[in-house]
């Protein structure tokens, strides 16, 4: 079966490729534009890395170690610290340079759930599914609480919060405050494709993508004149409620995680402080809707809790990992590829992203292993903080390259940043920021992996920062690159949730990534030119300016 893949991965290489057109309209609108340069496909290279991904993959391994050894890798816990000094030796071990962690300051302590059981003990007797909240304080052994339903107002203005919390004053010490009544979920009975169309996928990444089916933004809606009159951000109730239940003494706070077969996203306490909140849990919908019923129906429910919680004061300092192959005559250049190693801590997290980290991981160690000299220095970055804002990636910019309104030396030596964070799917495509002649550059260098299913690439003038660490880059008006996949079961049933492990990965797919990921990093590094940026005058201005 080996063989076989790899001679049907190999179908589609090329010496030197103009360009990929994939419609009639893509053609047309080629013929108005100046003719580019011819880019030089080095067939060579990319046979080595075709057999190297196939015969040697490491993906799989490194998956295992990230996941079932050191997931899950909240920002801030041991595990994320492990996982991070395991890879800059692994780093090390497969000849890559510079392997090391950089520091940043993440400005709150790490956390981790080590225990967490919660059980219905009265009128009948069960054990029920749930997740801590994160940088929640645990229950300080076991407690047996008598469960209460509370439903706060929508959009409530200060006056409503206010009337709200008097209703409940007095009438929640000791007890589970159920927050909200359960959601109700439709059967889906007609799923989401898991594979993207071949046709869909070739429009998008093409040189003409069709304009964005979403429009504008619609505009916010006015401010009342009266402030008082205005609703309270989600935020500042939420604040409002975790405090109101502390001082009022509740043992415990039940979220209803809302999501069908027994999905669950656990996110954290905004303000990363444990003093803040009390113990908190998300239970899956069907408990949580089975707890409702039964309250509803006359029967008073008691739970049982025991949740083990620790806070980290060293976590408040945070780390990436970096590690590169060195450039030759224009090794002051890099190329940079990546993706976030930190998770969620409800699973593994293995779609998100520890299945990215392996896809960049091998893309590198691929390259090393064929023994590739770039002219431009590959650097591999591993972020944490990803999922609290992307924070490791934007101090990393701002430490080494600053802004376009305001640069640093290195910025003008940039030459782009791949990243990949949307599951266990093939890569389909890129989205480079820059104008469409930027795209034009990495569309040859994908093309010998359209049999693969990598349909193109395309542009975005976009400096708004959000999504994936690509756009840490983008913001400061540096080429950050997005790959785009398959969605597979990602946002379905993987991202963020209880189920994201090991077990909902495709090994062939990241294979196939990885391989058109290192040949498009590699080819990048040798040309002569970095990629086409925006001139000076066709910048984007940065958002909020």
């Amino acid at each position: 079966m080996r063989n076989v893949l790899l001679a049907t991965l190999m179908l589609g290489a090329a010496a030197t490729v103009p360009g990929l057109l994939s419609t009639p309209a893509a053609q047309e609108g080629e013929q108005n534009r100046p003719a580019a340069p011819a880019e030089a496909i080095d067939q060579d290279v990319i046979w080595k890395i075709r057999r190297e991904a196939t015969e040697r993959s490491q993906i799989m391994r490194t998956l295992h170690v990230l996941t079932d050894v050191y997931g899950p890798r909240l920002t801030g816990s041991p595990n994320l610290r492990k996982s991070q000094d395991w890879l800059v030796q692994r780093a090390t071990a497969a000849g890559l340079k510079n392997a090391h962690l950089e520091e940043w300051d993440f400005g709150h302590p790490g956390w981790a759930n080590e225990k967490l059981a919660v059980h219905l003990v009265s009128p009948v007797k069960d054990s029920l599914v749930a997740e801590a909240l994160a940088w929640t304080p645990g229950t300080n052994g076991t407690v047996t609480a008598p469960a209460i339903i509370v439903t706060p107002p929508e959009r409530p203005t200060q006056a409503d919060a206010d009337r709200f919390f008097n209703r409940l004053r007095g009438n929640l010490k000791g007890r589970a405050v159920l927050v909200g009544q359960p959601a109700t979920l439709d059967v889906t009975i007609d799923p989401p494709a898991k594979r993207r169309d071949d046709n869909e996928a070739r429009a998008q990444f093409s040189p003409n993508p069709p304009p964005s089916p979403f429009g504008a933004p619609a505009a916010a809606p006015a401010a009342p004149a009266d402030p008082k009159l205005a609703p309270l951000t989600a935020d500042q109730f939420q604040d409002q409620l975790n405090q109101f239940l502390k001082d009022q003494g509740a043992a415990l706070r039940v979220n209803d995680a809302g999501r069908e077969h027994g999905q669950i996203r656990a996110f954290n306490n905004r303000n990363f402080d444990v003093t803040k909140a009390v113990p908190t849990i998300v239970m899956r919908n069907e408990d949580y809707g089975r707890i409702a019923r039964l309250m509803a129906n006359g029967h008073p429910v008691e739970l049982e809790a025991t949740i083990v919680n620790q806070t980290y004061p060293e976590g408040k300092t945070q780390h990436n990992v970096i590690a590169e192959i060195p450039g030759t005559d224009k090794a002051q250049e890099v190329v940079m590829l990546g993706g976030h190693l930190d998770s969620w801590h409800a699973a593994t997290g293995a779609t998100d992203n520890a299945i990215g980290v392996s896809t960049m991981f091998e893309a590198i160690r691929i390259l090393q292993a064929i023994g590739v000299k770039p002219r431009r220095t590959i650097r591999l970055a591993l972020w944490s903080g990803e999922e609290q804002g992307l924070r490791g990636s934007v101090a990393y910019v701002a430490q080494h390259f600053g802004t376009f309104e305001n640069p640093k030396p290195e910025y003008e030596h940039f030459a782009g940043y791949f990243n990949i964070d949307s599951g266990t799917g093939r890569a389909r495509g890129m989205t480079v920021f820059g104008p469409p002649t930027a795209a034009n550059v990495l569309r040859p260098m994908l093309a010998p992996f359209a049999g693969n299913g990598v349909m193109g690439a395309t542009s975005t003038r976009s400096r708004a920062r959000g999504g994936s660490d690509h756009t840490s880059f983008n913001e400061v008006g540096l080429p950050g690159i997005g790959v785009g996949q398959d969605p597979i079961e990602y946002g379905t049933h993987t991202w963020h949730t209880n189920l994201d492990t090991y077990e909902r990965i495709i090994e062939s797919d990241a294979q196939q990534s990885a391989m058109a990921i290192a040949a498009a990093v590699y080819h990048l590094a040798m040309r002569d030119e970095k990629l086409p940026r925006f001139a000076k005058d066709q910048m984007p201005a940065h958002p909020g300016r």
